[in-house]
């Protein structure tokens, strides 16, 4: 539900002329907040500060339009089945006979979305450096895929990293590095955009800078951001005239978006006149997805549907399993001719995501924000992907971070594939408690990973540590009270079983 300023009161024909009067003074009045701010900045600070604004006031104008839910329930349809395709019909499209792998390749820029920081996991800078598979980091193994690939087909695809503020500096100075990789790499920054007052309607900064008071003032606005300031970057420009055709585009903690020679070279074979500007692979939900934004047929047009956009009434039914069977994995396939077209001609329709948050000193700020996928809609020829559960692995969490480090997976030129020993191919449901959230304490509390290849479900909560060589099987679930701790013992092999404060084993 988008949020409706104070004071402006919703009228069933639109605006009143007095709410019209007010929004006109807010407008003008952020204008002028956003002047000063640019004001105490000088140079190159400045010339980058007034194109983010450029792209802020857009966002705020458009927030002081909306009125309630920014959907029409009953304007929402199942898609047509063949606007989502299922990977098993798409991976049966290949490239004429004798037309080499690399030809395709070298049509493809990988672009990983690697703004965010790893707080949520305890950790200091950027996301994309923490460890998460035999000593190697998420970076590690994004540039390990793409110099596989390269060596492989004899191709030239280039990784671009999509940073903000907040990782731009530590992303830096780790991709020295790999300097000697068979890699370019290319990086460009998200838009600055000033948080605003939840009562005021305006910004809450003082000054440009990023440290002390000012620190809380500024925020990527999410990565819908991507299209203006790829655009604005001059590296789009730079990649279509490299030769460039399409971007990949995933989130830099999705361990599974490695590239999919089937989907591009799917994208490539198509006549020039009916190729997809945008391909959204989806797979099917689980309860553990009932959140993730789904597709649909609106207004005549393929359409993301997100959580903050359903009306209070219909949460239940956008939740279910058996309406919406798939979600959006966020691993997008769009077309940089298309990019530069709708850019320039300021013709991408975003939605926005007007997300409220408390800072340390009890302040209500709202940031303006917009998601990559929603702009599926302004694109010619969209389509979806149904495809398999292992191109969504994300680690958002330590008890994501177990399962990619146990022996349900093996590593390959960076790529993660699940164990061919391993009898189900999904993945067993893990839910590690508040002692686990922080990594160094989750790594503290493992003496080795166990042997996770025959669990269904593993619950752990309180002061809890495993020894070496555990194996767990079945269901799993060990609560220590408050006050107690268990420690299991090295060597041990659970299977459908509960193990309580005293240590006490008991058939599941």
């Amino acid at each position: 539900m988008a949020f409706v300023p104070a004071g402006l009161g919703q009228a069933s024909n639109g605006m009143t002329e007095f709410q019209e009067k007010m929004r006109q003074q807010l407008e003008s009045s952020m204008h002028t907040e956003l002047e000063k701010l640019v004001g105490t900045a000088k140079g190159n600070d400045a010339k980058v500060a007034q194109k983010d604004f450029e792209g802020f006031k857009r966002l705020f104008h458009q927030f002081l339009q909306v009125k309630g839910p920014s959907v029409d329930w009953a304007k929402i349809h199942r898609p047509p089945e063949d606007s989502i395709q299922p990977y098993e019909v798409i991976s049966t499209h290949g490239l004429p006979a004798g037309v080499p792998e690399s030809v395709a390749l070298n049509k493809l820029a990988v672009v990983k979305l690697n703004g965010g920081l790893g707080t949520s996991m305890g950790c200091k800078g950027p996301k994309s450096i923490i460890s998460v598979r035999s000593e190697n980091t998420f970076l590690d193994l994004a540039v390990q895929q793409i110099e596989h690939l390269n060596k492989t087909y004899n191709a030239d695809v280039p990784l671009v990293l999509m940073n903000s503020f907040n990782t731009d500096e530590d992303t830096k100075k780790i991709l020295q590095k790999y300097t000697h990789h068979r890699v370019k790499i290319h990086t460009f920054n998200q838009s600055r955009y000033p948080r605003i007052n939840k009562e005021s309607l305006l910004p809450i900064a003082t000054n440009l800078g990023l440290t002390g008071e000012n620190a809380e003032a500024w925020y990527p606005p999410g990565h819908g951001d991507i299209y203006a300031s790829f655009h604005n970057s001059g590296l789009l420009d730079q990649l279509i005239a490299e030769g460039k055709e399409y971007i990949f585009v995933s989130n830099i903690d999705n361990l599974g978006a490695t590239v999919d020679l089937h989907i591009l070279n799917h994208l490539i074979a198509q006549p020039a006149d009916k190729r997809c500007e945008f391909v959204m692979e989806v797979t099917d939900k689980t309860r553990a997805d009932v959140k993730g934004g789904t597709l649909t047929q609106y207004d005549g047009k393929l359409r993301l549907l997100e959580i903050a956009q359903v009306p209070k009434a219909h949460v239940d039914e956008f939740k279910s399993v058996t309406k919406f069977k798939i979600f959006n994995t966020n691993n997008l396939w769009i077309s940089l001719p298309a990019i530069k077209r709708l850019q320039d001609q300021n013709a991408l329709d975003l939605e926005i995501i007007a997300n409220p948050k408390t800072l340390d000193g009890g302040l209500n700020v709202i940031q303006l924000e917009t998601a990559v996928g929603a702009a599926i809609k302004s694109f010619d020829n969209a389509l979806g992907i149904n495809v398999p559960r292992s191109r969504f692995l994300p680690v958002k969490t330590s008890s994501d971070l177990l399962l990619v480090m146990s022996n349900l997976y093996s590593l390959d030129a960076g790529s993660l594939t699940m164990s061919p020993k391993r009898e189900f191919r999904t993945t067993p449901h893990v839910k590690l408690g508040s002692s686990f959230t922080k990594v160094q304490d989750y790594l503290k509390r493992f003496e080795s990973i166990p042997d996770m290849l025959e669990l269904d479900h593993l619950t752990v909560s309180g002061d809890v540590t495993f020894g070496k060589q555990v194996t767990l099987k079945g269901t799993v679930i060990i609560i220590a009270n408050h006050g107690d701790r268990i420690d299991i013992p090295a060597g041990a092999m659970l299977e459908n079983k509960i193990v309580s404060g005293n240590l006490r084993i008991l058939d599941h």
